[in-house]
């Protein structure tokens, strides 16, 4: 090892490969490429994480860390709403992580069923049955989960854009669709906060 380069050790190689799969999704998270990222060949890698599905539950764990989790005996309505909000923020950095927090379920780190247990424990310490737990942390998520979707996909992040796709979609539909015209003239009056949108639908 040159004086200059870092040790390598399993927290820079999870760092590592949350970055790559922030830039390119987590397909593109490859031994090869996390490798090549930390200037290693692929082998030296295993010296540290025992296989590909160490790292990915490693990422999974990585995220869920930044998530602000309730904190006993408070308002469960405050605790979800700060969870929610907090989700949201890191899940949006982290898109590709929802896909493998849902999915990956072998193995899991105490990190993630404390996330899990935390929440529902908050709930069921306000009362909620134990299936009206879920079905509310399931609820919840959802919402969550379907907002960062649309917020990547909507072609606009600001008035600007927005005035300009709405303004195209003005003249698009001329007189013929009067309720979707009077909604996008309002729309583009008071303009679109992201954040507002989210915490509206989330007091809902």
């Amino acid at each position: 090892m040159t004086p200059d380069r870092q040790p390598l050790t399993k927290e820079r190689i999870l760092t590592e490969a949350v970055a790559i799969a922030d830039a390119d999704g987590v397909d593109a998270l490859t031994m090869r490429r996390l490798g090549s990222a930390l200037d290693v060949e692929a082998m030296a890698l295993y010296n540290h994480v025992p296989n590909k599905d160490a790292i990915l539950d490693g990422i999974v764990q990585m995220v869920l860390s930044e998530i602000e989790v309730p904190e006993p005996g408070g308002d469960w309505r405050e605790a979800m709403r700060v969870r929610a909000v907090s989700a949201r923020a890191v899940l949006f950095r982290h898109p590709w992580a929802i896909g493998l927090l849902e999915s990956r379920t072998e193995n899991s780190s105490p990190e993630r069923l404390h996330y899990f247990d935390t929440i529902l424990g908050t709930l069921r310490e306000a009362g909620f049955p134990n299936q009206l737990a879920m079905r509310a942390f399931s609820i919840l998520d959802a919402y969550i989960f379907g907002f960062i979707l649309q917020e990547a996909s909507l072609p606009f992040d600001d008035d600007t854009s927005l005035g300009e796709i709405g303004e195209d979609l003005l003249l698009q539909m001329g007189e013929a669709y009067p309720h979707l015209t009077a909604v996008t003239r309002d729309v583009l009056a008071g303009g679109y906060d992201f954040d507002v949108e989210f915490r509206f639908g989330l007091e809902l």
